[in-house]
């Protein structure tokens, strides 16, 4: 007989075991960990994955033909979830708890700062941990925080965010900031007043002294750049 679907309770009836019952799910937890492996391939630091197992009171029906796939709003970091479902020749559908750790060294502040500062390195420490344990988008390189200003202020020992960063400005509102348009072999140069502040890549909006208001690209040099 072909299933169709497994029940919730049956889908999430999963428990980490040892012994003989790992040896009949192998095939499943292989793809599972596959699949993991795949997905977590671009962190940094070293991946260590441990995978559960299914209830050994759960039997499942036979199956030749596993597909796994990460469930919608599942980490790929900490304790997780991957699915796997059967193709053939029944059709069912589990999910492996899985526990994901990502040893890897991250910043935190060395000492209290203040909103507004421009972050130096003697601000900041390096640790090492499992980044699964540490909120999302944990600056992990000391160099992507240093020249940057603080969103808000922190205590001393905080984990550092790369959302708590604002890249440095190099384009104030009110300087005189030349503009620069590209195309196909020409370029063309001329100045402006800046309508607004910009770090660099961010859009600036120049006003010309025609009046025009003209958004460009800032540089690294100060400059804004239209491409054509």
């Amino acid at each position: 007989m072909t299933v169709r679907c497994l029940p919730l309770w049956f889908a999430l009836a999963l428990a980490v075991v040892a012994g003989p019952a790992r040896a009949e799910t192998d095939p499943l937890l292989d793809v599972a960990e596959r699949h993991l492996r795949l997905q977590t391939q671009g962190l940094p630091g070293k991946v260590t994955i441990t995978l559960g197992n299914l209830d050994p009171r759960a039997k499942l029906p036979p199956c030749t033909a596993h597909e796994a796939y990460t469930p919608a709003g599942a980490r790929l970091m900490g304790k997780t979830h991957v699915g796997v479902r059967c193709l053939g020749p029944n059709v069912w559908n589990v999910l492996v708890p899985a526990h994901i750790r990502v040893s890897c060294s991250y910043v935190t502040t060395a000492k209290p700062l203040g909103a507004g500062q421009v972050v130096q390195p003697d601000d900041l420490l390096i640790l090492e941990g499992d980044l699964g344990n540490l909120p999302t988008g944990i600056v992990t390189d000391p160099a992507r925080a240093v020249g940057k200003t603080l969103r808000n202020s922190l205590g001393a020992g905080q984990p550092l965010r790369s959302d708590q960063l604002l890249a440095p400005l190099v384009i104030r509102q009110g300087q005189t900031v030349r503009l620069v348009s590209r195309g196909a072999g020409f370029a063309v140069s001329g100045e402006g007043k800046a309508v607004n502040n910009a770090a660099e890549g961010q859009v600036a909006q120049i006003r010309m002294p025609s009046g025009q208001v003209v958004s460009g690209i800032a540089t690294a040099d100060g400059s804004a750049e239209v491409n054509f």
